[in-house]
């Protein structure tokens, strides 16, 4: 085989999950960013409140916590992890009618919490899908990507201005 960096597939080509037994335990940390745009009323009904099923981004920020602490059961090869932190935070943009959502992870671990962090921000913008869809079924998820990680062999991952072009 190559010498190939995809680290979920042995010399054979099957899926097996990462042994990570032999890895030093450093403290780790993730970011992930993602968008949900909307139509004026939805935007509006966010934005005062007023949405029937009640505080929209206070319940989405609990799905995505929710979420990342149970990541390894949604992606098949993750590891369980002990998580430390998990933040959800949501910015209004008026301009754009959206909310950017930002979910970062953190733990003193042996594997990153880059899954974890990502499944956090995507569940938080779907709990804003789900919470808003009477009012505007076209509403747009994007722009989910990993901002920046530390910790690991890796080391510091800053994603660059713009993302891939």
């Amino acid at each position: 085989m190559t010498d190939n960096k995809l680290t979920h597939f042995d010399a054979s080509g099957n899926a097996v999950m990462v042994d990570v037994s032999e890895k030093t335990v450093t403290f780790r940390e993730a970011t992930a960013h993602g968008i949900i745009t909307m139509n004026a009323e939805a935007f509006a009904a966010v934005e005062s409140g007023t949405v029937k099923k009640g505080d929209v981004l206070g319940v989405a920020r609990i799905a995505g916590i929710m979420a990342t602490k149970r990541t390894s059961e949604l992606i098949p090869l993750c590891h369980p992890l002990p998580l430390t932190k998990v933040s959800v935070d949501f910015r209004l943009l008026p301009e754009r009618q959206a909310v950017e959502a930002l979910c970062t992870v953190k733990t003193a671990g042996v594997t990153g919490v880059e899954m974890e962090a990502l499944t956090g921000v995507s569940t938080a913008l779907l709990t804003i899908y789900d919470m808003c869809k009477a009012v505007d079924k076209g509403m747009e998820l994007g722009e989910i990507h990993l901002v920046e990680k530390t910790g690991g062999k890796s080391g510091h991952y800053i994603r660059a201005e713009g993302g891939y072009v």
